[in-house]
């Protein structure tokens, strides 16, 4: 027996039993086994994540990208299927490479502008009728705002995720408002476009849905609110609905006063330069419904910026490539049509 002190080494011991030394190799092959299950799960994981980020376009990198939004109709039709391939950009006559592409993944935030004029409530009352099947067109994640507009604009319901609440903002708070009064639609667009600016930036598709019969007073210049628009990094799109009587009334007043056609403005040209279009139909319903599945299914186009003065507006230009161009010799691509250089 060693002393009381004395230090016992691996050379002072006595060997273990057999028995003992098994079980002690059992114990280490067994927490071998577990390591090596618990490593792999964490790589799996890892991977998995990886793989799943890359549904939605996250972009990481030093350069200044230019971000456009794209759809191809040919006759009327949304068409689907490009790849980044097919698309050529040109940045004030030059063309520029596209770095990334995306067709419909990227998450988005939508202001759901309705006009509350006095010719209005039968045709708000026939979108809140489809919202439910509309609002499905869009998918998880993305955020809906609700705004309203006549002689002023107001915000509604900021943006959510739960497209149950806006289905009932719709329903509940926006029919139950007083209809009545101007359609002042420049001013409405562009506090819509000012209230993405006050958004955080993010890679997040920006649009503004508008529904009006598009019976505007003027009350600013068309290319302040596009220039809005764009520094929103914001589409416009539109959906809108005659009403004959005020439309005849309309007519007649034109008729009464020529000049009334001066102070006329409507959503039409500031869509067109950002990149949005307008859809009239009889059936207001479908028409919302083919409105929202535009917007969400739109391409994604990102490009090196140029060196540029920051503050000065830069055109764009999107077509098919050649070779897409002549599979749909009759297809014509809808983008904005132009940015202005953010300040560094």
């Amino acid at each position: 027996m060693p002393l009381v002190g004395q230090y016992i080494t691996a050379e002072s011991q006595p060997p273990l039993p057999i028995s003992v030394r098994h079980d002690e190799t059992v114990r280490q092959y067994n927490w071998a086994r577990m390591c090596w299950k618990s490593c792999a799960l964490i790589c799996s994981a890892l991977l998995y994540a990886r793989l799943s980020a890359q549904t939605a376009p996250t972009f990481r990198t030093e350069v200044a990208l230019v971000h456009v939004d794209a759809e191809v109709l040919e006759d009327g039709r949304m068409l689907d299927g490009f790849g980044k391939d097919d698309f050529r950009i040109l940045d004030d006559g030059k063309p520029q490479p596209v770095l990334h592409f995306s067709a419909g993944e990227q998450a988005l935030d939508l202001i759901l502008l309705f006009d509350i004029s006095g010719s209005m409530q039968a045709v708000v009352q026939a979108v809140a009728a489809a919202a439910h099947q509309a609002l499905q067109e869009l998918h998880a994640g993305d955020r809906v705002a609700v705004m309203v507009f006549n002689t002023r604009s107001r915000e509604v319901a900021g943006f959510t995720e739960d497209l149950d609440a806006v289905q009932k903002t719709i329903e509940e708070d926006v029919l139950h408002l007083r209809f009545g009064g101007g359609t002042r639609i420049q001013d409405a667009v562009d506090t819509a476009a000012l209230r993405f600016m006050h958004e955080p930036n993010s890679e997040r598709r920006r649009a503004v849905l508008i529904i009006t019969d598009n019976m505007g007073v003027r009350t600013r210049r068309e290319q302040s609110v596009v220039t809005d628009f764009w520094e929103a990094d914001a589409l416009l799109s539109g959906l809108i609905v005659s009403n004959k009587l005020f439309r005849t009334i309309r007519t007649v007043g034109v008729v009464l006063g020529p000049q009334n056609l001066l102070m006329e403005a409507g959503m039409k040209g500031i869509a067109e330069k950002t990149g949005g279009d307008a859809i009239s139909d009889r059936d207001v319903g479908t028409a919302f419904q083919e409105s929202m599945h535009r917007i969400r299914s739109r391409y994604s186009l990102y490009y090196a910026q140029p060196p540029g003065k920051p503050g000065i507006r830069r055109r764009i230009q999107v077509e098919l490539s050649r070779s897409a161009a002549e599979q749909h010799p009759n297809a014509r691509v809808r983008a904005r049509t132009g940015y202005v250089v953010p300040k560094s």
